[in-house]
């Protein structure tokens, strides 16, 4: 679960920064050829820790991805997504009540060598080290932020949850029924009821292997020497400044083989992206990532040679792209490639099903007339305008479902922008010219926010003044992060701004912040509560992809929709630009371990930097 809103880390061009990154992995890329190395320099944003367990943000997940992995994994080039086998050695077989799923792993995977093995030297991985590494994400001592993934999923998993409250050092061997290895290399994981979304979740860092021995060798600091069978081990790491990894030499040592796709099932793609299929993976021998704050600083060392791919700030927009979303002309003759996509991302202004003004209401006809303000708040809400703000890279959104996935309506709300819908709506509600009649004066709404920066400001702003249209005042409240949500989980807030990143590629995914039993402190943060939606989402989420599943998902999407829990604002665009000799390059919603598929070719690269840029500068001493 990742949550997100407008000013996430100091302001709300750092945020669609950011989500450039989850197209462009790193925004940005710097490769040379160092002593018959290829090398790429890339930019991060902050790393809190290398556990897979525990960190969760998006910074700490790509960097645990080079270094841990998982039974399965995305297809890098199929679309619609398709998982695939990783550590495993075939997709599961799945028992016909769709209850218990087994794994045969691959024979002759290691870890990297470690001081924490017995003679330092990596050994083979085992069934053992799924069933110990899921057992520590369910450890209250570990203080998972992924244990939502396989709670109340596996049989057994919960009591272990239960019993490692208890003061006394949680006892990993313990047995839990729904998660046994049945021999070395044979994992049986028995759920308490279907759960199709299984297989996503194990391609997620909350299921990759870790060594027993690394944690129990390192203790706290386990943190910060991850072990594991990835393409890059960790080399080293100065916080909030750089952190190096290198190509994982137990790959070579071992023979074990990794290859590029040969094909991109159901998805066109340029020919380049296939020229290097069926060749051992990875293609990058090091890897350096610097924390760069000043954006300015990065598009330089872009333009000059020294970042192979590059996100596009808000400033930047209009030196760069043209009013029908191309790249410039001086861009363009540089041979830089524009690159765009969806996100499956949201973000959204929720409403406090608590809030007895904005909320679900005591009697009948209160929950008539704050529906209907509700739907009067949405119709104000004017997307071109934000659109404009914000570079004209957003998408509309109609429901709580992003494009494509199945469930996304295809056409506008109801309630989407109309100031004469807005205002008869508003009448309606009992706030005619929105006047409240409690008090005779117009109707005033706060807004919570989790950053009070300049950008975040700017958007109230323009937010205000959609809502000051219908003659309704609303008043933000700013806040900081840890503040914002505190406030969120006390259900305090009246209305607030957030967004939401997608797990999976499963409208169940965003179906879940619907749900009743996940109100806040979970991520049901409106509170809201339906009947008929809960019973629907309870058949849903436990039914395989079919029509009869699809036809539900639209019955709830129309229910969210006609309720109106929240102002549905945008859907992300991704655009970056990338160097013509970085190789490989294709956008992917999911892309965590995905940097073993890209590379670099460092005579084009010598070339242009040649004729277009410096390419001299000193990495270490300018950071």
């Amino acid at each position: 679960m990742i949550r997100w809103f407008y000013g996430s880390g100091g302001e709300g061009k750092r945020v669609l920064a950011l989500l450039s990154c989850l197209l462009l992995w790193g925004c940005g890329e710097r490769t040379e050829d160092v002593r018959d190395e290829v090398v790429s320099f890339s930019q991060t944003s902050r790393i809190r820790g290398l556990d897979p367990a525990v960190s969760g943000e998006v910074s700490s997940s790509m960097a645990i991805s080079k270094i841990y992995e998982g039974l399965l994994q995305y297809d890098y080039l199929a679309r619609p997504y398709e998982v695939i086998p990783l550590l495993a050695e075939a997709m599961p077989t799945v028992s016909e009540d769709g209850l218990v799923y087994t794994f045969r792993l691959r024979r002759g995977i290691y870890f990297q060598d470690d001081a924490c093995f017995e003679g330092g030297k990596g050994r083979e991985l085992t069934a053992e080290d799924f069933v110990y590494s899921i057992k520590r994400v369910a450890d209250v001592k570990n203080s998972s932020s992924g244990f939502w993934a396989f709670n109340n999923r596996i049989v057994g998993l919960n009591e272990f949850h239960d019993r490692s409250k208890e003061p006394a050092a949680t006892d990993y061997d313990a047995e839990v029924a729904g998660l046994r290895a049945l021999d070395r290399y044979m994992l049986r994981i028995e759920l308490t009821e279907p759960y199709p979304q299984l297989l996503y979740i194990l391609t997620m860092h909350y299921s990759y292997a870790v060594p027993r021995e690394a944690v129990e060798w390192y203790g706290r600091q386990f943190v910060n020497h991850p072990v594991g069978t990835g393409p890059y081990r960790l080399v080293k790491w100065r916080r909030n400044s750089r952190i190096e990894f290198e190509r994982n030499p137990k790959w070579a040592e071992t023979g074990r083989v990794e290859l590029y796709p040969t094909e991109a099932r159901g998805n066109e793609v340029d020919p380049k992206l296939l020229e290097d299929g069926g060749k051992q993976l990875p293609f990058i021998d090091r890897i350096v990532q610097y924390v760069i704050d000043d954006s300015t600083t990065s598009w330089m060392m872009f333009l000059s040679g020294q970042l192979g791919v590059s996100a596009i700030s808000r400033d930047n927009w209009d030196a760069v792209i043209t009013p029908d979303k191309a790249l410039t002309d001086e861009l363009g003759e540089k041979e830089i490639k524009l690159v765009s996509s969806p996100t499956l991302n949201l973000f959204y202004m929720g409403f406090n099903w608590d809030d007895p003004v904005l909320g679900e209401g005591a009697t009948e006809a209160q929950r008539l007339q704050n529906r209907k303000l509700r739907q009067a708040l949405s119709c104000a809400f004017d997307f071109e305008q934000l659109n404009a703000f914000m570079n004209q890279r957003l998408h509309p959104i109609g429901g709580p479902i992003p494009q494509p996935l199945t469930g996304s309506l295809s056409e506008a709300s109801p309630y989407s922008f109309n100031l004469e819908q807005a205002e008869a709506l508003l009448a309606e509600a009992g706030y005619p010219g929105g006047i409240d009649p409690a008090t005779g004066r117009r109707l005033e709404i706060t807004i919570e926010l989790g950053s009070a920066s300049g950008n975040a400001r700017q958007m109230m702003e323009l937010m205000a003044d959609m809502f000051r249209k219908i003659n309704v005042v609303l008043k933000p409240s700013f806040n900081t992060w840890p503040a914002f949500i505190e406030k969120m989980n006390r259900r305090q807030a009246q209305l607030f701004q957030l967004g939401w990143v997608a797990d999976y590629p499963d409208a169940e995914n965003f179906l879940q912040l619907f749900y009743s039993k996940n109100e806040s402190p979970g991520p049901n943060h409106s509170n809201y509560r339906n009947e008929a939606f809960d019973r629907l989402y309870e058949q849903i989420r436990t039914m395989p992809i079919s029509d009869e599943r699809t036809a539900l998902v639209e019955e709830m999407a129309a229910i969210i929709v006609e309720d109106c829990p929240w102002i549905f604002l945008y859907q992300p665009m991704q655009f970056g630009l990338v160097q013509q000799w970085v190789k490989n390059y294709v956008p992917h919603a999911f892309p965590y371990g995905m940097g073993k598929y890209r590379g670099v070719d460092v005579r084009e690269r010598a070339k242009w930097v040649g004729e277009n840029g410096s390419g001299g500068l000193d990495m270490g001493g300018a950071f």
